[in-house]
């Protein structure tokens, strides 16, 4: 099935009042057809943190805000492998290793990650992913050999607004870290944040690219303002707000994962089941890298409730 161009897309996310309940419906049917009622849970581990020297305008790990977030080097094996296991008894089939900075070069920082997603995939089952930012060719195969099966690098927001979110790399380096990874056949995952400030045409623009991008799994995050972030005083945009990105992300994007990752607990609220027939067929579960996410028995409970069908570890 193919998508949806950007002009509905656009006309979709303007929708107001009952047109939104007919677009979530279209979406859902979409969903059905082509991921059937099947749900991917993921986890990570904020395996590095703070000390960041690029200044997204959303993140309390840079040191150019003034959150009080904790800060500490990257931990060891032993932790990265305990973490993968508790996600895996929280029935995600996925788990990833994340890292503060721009990216990972240090020779022993990349020895420990390495034999850390060797040991998540011999012993925990679950498919080790990470997102350790912007990476050469061969760091990245160095990776691959060692049990990596997918990565994620998100744009964070569309081409033309990312200079307002972010100064300290380029829009493009994010892009060109994809096709590293696909180009050694790894599984690819990107997306972004919405309501950074963003345009509804630059929602629909950033969605457009990452459809270009071609990737595996789409994550879709939503901004949850941190104290001491510039974007602190941002107002959340709307549950319903949020589900008519879902629901487009869908129909732009038929065949994709659409996980929906940070910020649903703050802005979607009571909401949150309503993904599931939104569109959506994917979502991570347990904490994030700076903020709670909710108890994982509720999360599995809200699936279950909807007799939807979790994906078992591969």
């Amino acid at each position: 099935m193919s998508g949806i161009d950007e002009q509905e897309a656009l006309s979709l996310l303007e929708c107001q009042g009952r047109e939104v309940y007919a677009l979530l419906e279209r979406a859902n049917q979409v969903r059905i057809q082509e991921k059937g009622v099947l749900v991917e849970l993921c986890g990570i581990l904020n395996a590095k943190s703070g000390m960041c020297g690029e200044d997204c305008k959303f993140c309390p790990q840079s040191v150019h805000s003034d959150s009080d977030v904790a800060c500490y080097p990257l931990v060891n094996v032993d932790r990265m492998v305990s973490a993968a296991d508790e996600a895996a008894r929280g029935r995600a089939c996925r788990f990833s290793i994340v890292t503060s900075g721009e990216r990972i070069e240090v020779e022993a920082e990349i020895a420990a990650i390495s034999t850390a997603l060797g040991r998540i995939r011999d012993e925990t089952g679950v498919a080790p992913c990470a997102s350790l930012g912007i990476l050469t060719p061969e760091v990245m195969a160095r990776f691959k050999d060692a049990g990596l099966t997918r990565y994620h690098c998100n744009v964070e927001t569309a081409e033309s607004f990312f200079h307002h979110i972010c100064t300290t790399h380029c829009w493009s380096d994010s892009v060109e870290t994809i096709r590293i990874a696909q180009s050694l056949g790894l599984f690819t995952c990107s997306g972004g944040i919405f309501g950074l400030g963003e345009s509804t045409a630059q929602r629909v623009e950033m969605l457009g690219q990452i459809r270009a991008l071609d990737v595996d799994s789409v994550p879709l995050n939503f901004l949850h303002p941190i104290k001491g972030t510039p974007l602190e005083d941002t107002t959340p945009i709307s549950p319903l707000e949020c589900l008519k990105v879902v629901a487009v992300a869908r129909l732009m994007m038929p065949g994709k994962t659409i996980r929906i990752c940070g910020g649903r607990e703050h802005n979607l609220r009571d909401l949150q089941s309503w993904l599931l027939v939104s569109g959506a067929d994917g979502m991570m579960v347990g904490g994030y890298l700076t903020t709670k996410g909710r108890c994982v028995e509720d999360d599995i409970r809200m699936i279950e409730d909807a007799e939807f069908e979790i994906v078992s570890m591969p």
